[in-house]
């Protein structure tokens, strides 16, 4: 088994997106930076969205003119349309990230259109980044369960997933985006999308609303799985559940790799100390167990 872990720190944006106040660009910034320098290799620096909808990352073009790059650090952005490819190339992202899902329901009301007609979109803002060099990474949400229709079956997911690998993405996301799933359902997808991905261009993006988000990176890793999605303090609670939990906290997931004999790369330490760092400049305690234990609680 491969016992090297690649982590996608996604805390700057999936985890600020959400976020009721305002946060200046030296805050977003400063975290960027401290968590490349914590060891990340790939550190969401933003999103070109719509500033009516997203509020939080209208200063994405600030932000990624101002963190220093760290050399072997990839800053992916968020680019849904071909408007903020062009705003993203402006800004000279290396890799950008196209976002689907595998529920109808939540396509429509997430981005406002059917799961065909988001592939579509995809289509020139992949073939515009193949020409220019650029890396695209696919997201499909919803994977295990949606919060309009309920539980999703694999054969939902792998269209889709398909789709995008087809397409050009480099690498498919695969998003518990309420954190429903449970181990055994996180197999049965990942078995399922094999026959038409390879697994080495499946990651994991488990949410831990219900608590299962570490089991299901288990479960994925022991399907071959080596890359996931994490938040540095678990930033980014569920919009769908009030005060529940959302993404899985980065140092929880190191903790566990790192005990258990993977290597990822990342000095936990110094991911604790930006844990509690952010989380004060947010106001609030830190949302993973490794940092509040720690802390002394």
């Amino acid at each position: 088994m491969n016992n090297k872990i690649s982590l996608v720190e996604v805390g700057p944006r999936d985890g600020l997106q959400n976020e009721k106040q305002t946060i200046d660009v030296a805050t977003k910034v400063e975290l960027i930076e401290r968590l490349a320098a914590a060891g990340m290799k790939s550190v969401e620096g933003g999103a070109f969205v719509s500033r009516k909808w997203v509020p939080q990352m209208a200063a994405s073009d600030e932000v990624m003119e101002k963190i220093k790059r760290a050399p072997g650090v990839s800053y992916p952005v968020l680019t849904p349309n071909m408007k903020g490819y062009e705003g993203a190339r402006a800004a000279k992202a290396d890799t950008v990230a196209v976002f689907g899902a595998a529920s109808e329901c939540f396509s429509q009301k997430n981005i406002n259109c059917s799961i065909e007609e988001s592939i579509e979109r995809f289509k020139p803002i992949i073939e515009a980044a193949k020409a220019d060099g650029v890396r695209v990474r696919g997201y499909v949400s919803c994977v295990l369960g949606c919060p309009y229709e309920g539980k999703i079956s694999p054969s939902q997911v792998l269209p889709v997933a398909a789709s995008l690998y087809d397409l050009g993405c480099y690498e498919i996301s695969l998003g518990d985006t309420i954190g429903v799933g449970t181990p055994e359902e996180t197999r049965a997808l990942i078995r399922t999308l094999a026959k038409a991905v390879p697994i080495t261009a499946l990651a994991g993006h488990f949410h831990d609303t219900y608590g299962q988000a570490l089991s299901n990176i288990w479960a994925a890793i022991d399907e071959g799985v080596t890359v996931f999605d994490c938040s540095v303090s678990g930033l980014g609670g569920c919009p769908y559940a009030k005060g529940a939990s959302g993404n899985v906290a980065s140092e929880d997931v190191v903790y566990s790799l790192e005990r258990s004999g993977f290597e990822t790369g990342v000095d936990l330490d110094a991911l604790i100390e930006t844990s509690v760092w952010i989380s004060r400049k947010l106001g609030r305690k830190p949302g993973s167990k490794v940092t509040l234990a720690r802390m002394g609680g």
